[in-house]
């Protein structure tokens, strides 16, 4: 206890769980879309969820989506949703939407990245192996755009 009769929380951030909510692989031009030439053009779309669960203990879910087009005909598309349950505590507000932001992101995009690279690669198409994602660029940005929305 300190000597004003509180007691201190610690920081904590830790890992509690990490699965695969929702996997989804599609490849609506299978068989024909093999006889053609790959000159793919993929489309990848990131987002990510955070909800509070309880005290200190949060769901943080990111949505990676996939999608290859050959010729306009979509190849295939891959959804993967990742999700974790972590707790962080004994940050102020700013530390905390930092965590849920970046951090936990980047513990749950390689288990996604591998996901993806798996389904793709067992839809009989060539290896996709997704570009590292800079979650602390993305959440800088989004602050900066947050403060612009509020000059304005």
């Amino acid at each position: 206890m300190s000597e004003t009769g509180q007691t201190e929380v610690q920081q904590q951030f830790q890992i509690q769980k990490i699965y695969a909510k929702n996997i989804s692989f599609e490849s609506p031009k299978a068989p024909e879309i093999f006889l053609q030439e790959f000159q793919p053009q993929l489309e990848v779309d990131l987002n990510v969820e955070t909800d509070k669960l309880d005290e200190g203990t949060y769901h943080v879910l990111i949505r990676v989506t996939a999608t290859t087009k050959i010729e306009g005909a979509t190849a295939f598309l891959c959804e993967v949703e990742q999700a974790g349950i972590f707790t962080i505590e004994g940050f102020d507000e700013q530390e905390t939407q930092y965590f849920l932001a970046s951090q936990c992101p980047a513990a749950l995009f390689p288990y996604a990245r591998e996901t993806i690279s798996g389904l793709v690669a067992k839809g009989g198409f060539p290896q996709l192996i997704l570009e590292p994602v800079n979650f602390d660029a993305m959440f800088a940005s989004h602050l900066e755009q947050q403060a612009q929305e509020t000059q304005q």
